[in-house]
């Protein structure tokens, strides 16, 4: 499998042989690549399977057909394979890196992430960033403690999506600008289907060059980045389309996701956060013992507190909320 790699990918991608390794190292399998079975590893997490409930944008939508975070996941992930696979780039390591990368975002989404963010720099501790609760997942807390034991370049990958940092691989670079081609084109999708906005209420001066439906968009996005990229050691698109994304991805900041409608019930949601954070403060046995030995290797408890609430889904939060501070009634 390794062999085949060097016949079919470019100079530039990751090559499994080259891999710098997992922290501990293991033996290698007979016929997965070391990013194959980084891939499946995260396939089979249960932090990938309570993505399902998680917020993408909206809270609690009434509907089958809003974005979540586990969809917004795959839809990233499709769309960096295309380009790596369209670049002779690594796909395993791309698709790994992919399903990786939002790990560590909390229930209910940025406003979720904002909260405990405040919470930890209140305590002085630091700042809560779900790509570094990503690397804490794969590194830590997965299997009670183990850890997912991934490569380097995988872990590189989900800690460096962001767009403040580079990933050192293609690879990532790939899946970086595809997060944000996904979320800005779902979310338009799914702000359309909400009533927020309408495809006539984008600004002409990027969906002119962009393209006038979320097909299109696409389209144009992922046919530039392939273009401009071919051949080169490094991921990149074109002045024109990369500045109308970037206006896009501002707009959509102050259309949907700092509008009223769509921000109406995130104050409730991080009220509730926080409630269930200082509850936990006084209340550590309520932590599962996985999380909660952490502390007896000298983790701080309210990074421990984090840990628990940035793995609960949408529900699970509510639930746990409603356990613990709303009154039931008497049954006979």
């Amino acid at each position: 499998m390794e062999e085949r790699e060097y016949e079919i990918l470019c100079p530039f991608a990751a090559k499994s042989r080259e891999s710098l390794g997992r922290l501990r190292p293991e033996e290698p399998c007979d016929i997965r690549t070391c990013y194959q079975r980084d891939r499946d590893r995260i396939l089979h997490s249960k932090s990938f399977r309570r993505l399902k409930n998680k917020t993408q944008v909206f809270l609690e939508p009434e509907g089958d057909h809003y974005r979540t975070r586990l969809t917004h996941t795959l839809e990233v992930s499709q769309i960096a394979r295309t380009i790596s696979k369209a670049l002779c780039l690594n796909e395993d390591l791309t698709e790994a890196i992919a399903l990786g990368h939002d790990l560590g975002h909390t229930p209910y989404g940025h406003s979720g992430e904002a909260a405990l963010d405040e919470l930890l720099r209140e305590a002085g501790i630091g700042r809560f960033r779900h790509n570094e609760q990503s690397v804490r997942i794969v590194e830590l807390l997965e299997k009670d403690g183990r850890g997912l034991n991934l490569c380097r370049e995988t872990v590189d990958g989900i800690k460096n999506h962001g767009t403040a940092n580079m990933p050192s691989t293609l690879e990532g670079r790939v899946v970086r600008l595809s997060d944000k081609i996904a979320y800005i084109n779902h979310d338009i999708d799914d702000a359309i289907r909400a009533g927020v906005l309408t495809e006539e209420d984008l600004p002409r001066e990027y969906t002119d060059i962009l393209g006038h439906s979320v097909k299109s968009r696409l389209n144009r996005l992922i046919h530039d980045i392939i273009t401009e990229s071919s051949g080169k050691e490094e991921i990149l698109q074109s002045r024109e389309v990369g500045e109308a994304m970037f206006g896009l991805r501002t707009f959509m900041h102050q259309a949907v996701y700092r509008s009223e409608r769509v921000k109406a019930e995130e104050k409730k949601a991080q009220r509730m956060l926080k409630a269930l954070f200082y509850y936990y403060g006084e209340h550590m046995e309520r932590i599962p013992d996985s999380y909660a030995r952490l502390t007896e290797k000298g983790e701080r408890k309210e990074i421990v507190i984090c840990d628990y609430i940035s793995g609960m889904t949408d529900q699970f939060a509510v639930r746990e909320y409603q356990e613990l501070f709303i009154p039931k009634g008497w049954t006979e």
